[in-house]
């Protein structure tokens, strides 16, 4: 019977120099996080941010912003890596998982900047192109990354480094966000600071996360043995996949007030429509804006989460039919 924990497929014959499974004598084991490390980070950061929100708002020192910014902006995506590495991903090593989420998501953020300033302009179209573009710099630097570890592929390695890399790059935009939302031509405006802040960290989870780890996933499980990336028609189909609900997810505000000027016939110019806002809107109109824009977004979530659970499913399924291999 051959015996494997792993939902890579393995060599059919042993190495010649098989690696121990103890360390050496003498030498420590490597560290590992204490169980439910995520939830006393989660709720450590948050009272740090309350803390922090207060003394700023009390002393009116801005040189506390920085702190503020980069706290509420980073703390629920890390502690979300943390919630995946401690469940998913302790034999990735702490090493590749803090790669990822800082240099994948510093390389995403400039790359995506860098694209969609020579490449878009305002028009209908252009949240797909958002969405196409961020997508892809994020599955370039999760390649770019991983071009040293030609070891790690399979499904569960995807989702977990394909997550890290996206919430380190919802992390910095929120950031940049953040800090757009405090200076204003009239000086700091610290409640859009926290605002912005707040309403960020809420949907952190189900957005640039969700689907990197999904796009991942379907790319390292087509990973060849040699490292090298194999871009099938799943990993073709999922990236554009992922890149339409990206697109959606964006462009729900604009469909929203879209659906509203067609229900209640206000005759909204498509010049309005792509600016993205409604001019002197009334009672009815705001509901009926809140009512499809909240929508819409639960409903591109909820696909996104049936998928990546799908793609969970599917890895759990072919590791167990390797474990026992008659």
């Amino acid at each position: 019977m051959n015996w494997i924990a792993s939902d890579s497929p393995q060599p059919s014959q042993p190495s010649q120099s098989p690696r121990p499974t103890r360390p050496p004598q003498g030498l420590p084991e490597p560290p590992q996080p204490r169980p439910g490390l995520w939830k006393r980070c989660l709720w450590g950061g948050i009272a740090l941010w309350i803390l922090t929100a207060i003394v700023t708002y009390t002393t009116q020192n801005t040189t506390l912003l920085p702190t503020l910014i980069l706290l509420g902006s980073f703390l629920v995506p890390a502690v979300f890596v943390l919630w995946a590495y401690e469940r998913h991903g302790l034999d990735l090593g702490a090493g590749i998982i803090l790669g990822c989420f800082l240099t994948g998501g510093i390389l995403g953020v400039l790359g995506a900047s860098v694209m969609e300033y020579y490449l878009l302009h305002p028009s209908v179209w252009m949240f797909l192109g958002v969405g196409l573009i961020e997508e892809a710099v994020k599955l370039l630097a999760l390649m770019f990354i991983l071009r040293r570890y030609p070891h790690i592929h399979g499904m569960r390695a995807g989702l977990v480094l394909g997550a890290t890399v996206g919430f380190g790059f919802a992390a910095f935009e929120s950031a940049g966000y953040a800090f757009n939302a405090a200076v204003t031509m009239k000086g700091i405006d610290l409640r859009a600071l926290l605002e912005t802040e707040v309403l960020r960290g809420v949907l952190a989870p189900f957005g640039h996360g969700l689907w990197t780890a999904i796009a991942g996933g379907v790319l390292l499980s087509f990973r060849k043995p040699n490292g090298h990336f194999h871009f099938a028609a799943p990993v073709i189909g999922t990236y554009l996949g992922v890149a339409v609900l990206h697109c959606l997810w964006d462009s729900m505000h604009g469909i929203s007030i879209w659906l509203v000027a067609r229900i209640t016939d206000t005759g909204l110019s498509r010049a309005l429509f792509s600016q993205g806002y409604m001019p002197h809107p009334t009672d009815q109109q705001q509901h009926l804006f809140t009512l499809f824009n909240v929508s819409g977004m639960v409903a591109i979530t909820v696909v996104a989460l049936v998928w990546l659970r799908s793609l969970a499913r599917s890895s759990r399924r072919g590791r167990e039919a390797r474990i026992y291999t008659p």
